[in-house]
């Protein structure tokens, strides 16, 4: 099949097909070859987007760098630590971005109050430019939204070197009903801005991924900030409702009457 694509006549039909195919994907679909390589354009696409995923794995959280201080002030947003203490730590040893230093438990529990229907935590995960580029959409869309709907909402923060088990210690430490937390995804060579939001329902030390519900890929040419808010405050509705979380709670149509602009939810 690639032989014969690669060999079809630079015609309108021809081109239309591919414009049509690529419209629905970004992935490297016919881009035809130079011998048994890629092109040379399309070498250099590779390359370039490979550096952007490796430099966004690698790349430091500095809060007054990655948010504007007009909006770190009006979150109030403050930073706190796992136990991996550098980044080359945080990605040989996954384990310890799972749990807060000691350190961070304190400035947590000092600045934070516990027993709210909503949590929301930030962390860098494996690409501190998605949260740099998606948080500032996404958080006011879900605050606001939640106030909508009568819920309480906790102190946001910011965890440094923070993998998605964090959820557990969040749980453990600030008791919330539900844990929602925004956080950087593995970049690929489509996009290095894909944010993830991971949920819970009264998260704890025995939880797994089999209790997490997750809302993937809100980037721009993926799922809108405006979509992944709508989708979140849906399922944190069902959460509440069913009294569960995970695999056995099915995303299902719009629980609340309204999105984050009074606008019905899709």
């Amino acid at each position: 099949m690639e032989d014969r694509l690669n060999t079809l006549p630079p015609n309108a039909d021809s081109a239309e097909i591919v414009r049509g195919i690529r419209l629905h994907t970004p992935a490297r679909l016919l881009v035809g070859r130079a011998g048994a390589a890629y092109r040379t354009e399309t070498q250099l696409q590779l390359r370039e987007d490979h550096a952007k995923a490796r430099d966004a794995v690698r790349a430091e959280l500095d809060l007054k760098t990655v948010f504007d201080s007009e909006f770190i002030e009006k979150w109030n947003l403050f930073e706190v630590h796992t136990r991996a203490s550098s980044k080359l730590e945080f990605l040989a040893r996954p384990a310890l971005g799972r749990e807060f230093s000691d350190e961070s438990r304190g400035e947590i529990l000092r600045r934070c109050s516990a027993d709210r229907d909503i949590q929301i935590v930030i962390g860098d995960g494996l690409s501190v430019l998605a949260v740099q580029t998606q948080v500032p959409r996404l958080l006011p869309l879900l605050v606001e939204g939640a106030s909508n709907a009568g819920w309480s909402i906790g102190q946001a923060f910011v965890v440094h070197y923070c993998r998605v088990g964090i959820l557990n210690e969040i749980g453990e430490l600030l008791k919330p009903q539900i844990a929602i937390l925004l956080i950087g995804e593995r970049p690929g060579l489509a996009s290095a801005e894909s944010m993830s939001a991971y949920m819970a329902y009264k998260p704890s030390r025995f939880h797994s991924d089999a209790n997490r519900n997750l809302v993937s890929n809100i980037h721009d040419s993926g799922l809108s900030a405006r979509s992944a808010a709508a989708r979140i405050l849906n399922l944190c509705a069902q959460m509440m409702r069913l009294g569960i979380s995970g695999c056995t709670l099915k995303e299902q149509q719009a629980m609340l009457p309204s999105d984050v602009n009074g606008t019905k939810m899709e």
